[in-house]
């Protein structure tokens, strides 16, 4: 029998990219305080990509402890806006919607860098891993039309770092992108689909 798949994440992105795919899989709750464990690794310096995948192996990990027969895929998403400078700045969810709108506006017409992490562990040791990185620009935005899109999409898109979805409204807000839309949407899904063939999870 195949060894199953557990999904340690909530994220309707996530279950629908997998399931759209046709991968078996469950999913099982991570078991983390996330703002701890990323309070605590973002005060160790991890930058924004080592900390997606600091983050993805931390979900991913008791739930492979409980359940030593599975295949436990955590996952994890940063955004880091450039400054111009030598770095970019962390961006956070926000709270509300004055947060949402005034994180938009400072995002407006520049370019952010998203990455999307995802690791798979089995018993507690990590079997696998996968980091994609994404360039976003986003085109200039008036405040009459980051009104009107939140009208639009707040109630989902506030749930979302960068508070847009790639695959509703929140294509709105950008004139070009660099990169694996999957990995916009939540997961590195190609590589990830190679390495589920390889384990016999999904057919050859």
């Amino acid at each position: 029998m195949n060894m199953p798949l557990l999904l340690a994440s909530q994220s309707e992105s996530r279950r629908r990219l997998l399931a759209d795919a046709a991968v078996p899989f469950e999913t099982v709750n991570a078991g983390v305080d996330e703002d701890a464990v990323k309070a605590s690794l973002v005060a160790e310096g991890l930058g924004a990509r080592d900390l997606a995948d600091a983050l993805a192996e931390w979900k991913a990990r008791r739930p492979s402890m409980r359940q030593t027969d599975a295949l436990v895929l955590g996952c994890d998403q940063t955004l880091e806006l450039d400054d111009g400078g030598s770095g970019g700045s962390l961006i956070d969810k926000v709270e509300t919607r004055a947060e949402a709108a005034a994180l938009l506006a400072r995002m407006s017409g520049r370019t952010h860098k998203l990455h999307s992490a995802a690791v798979i562990m089995q018993a507690g040791q990590a079997q696998w891993r996968q980091i994609e990185s994404v360039t976003l620009q986003m085109r200039p935005l008036s405040a009459a039309f980051i009104d009107h899109y939140l009208d639009l999409d707040w109630d989902q898109c506030r749930w979302c770092v960068g508070c847009y979805r790639i695959e509703g409204p929140g294509a709105q807000l950008f004139s070009r992108i660099s990169g694996s839309l999957f990995a916009v949407q939540g997961l590195p899904l190609l590589p990830l689909l190679d390495y589920l063939r390889v384990r016999s999870i999904l057919p050859a």
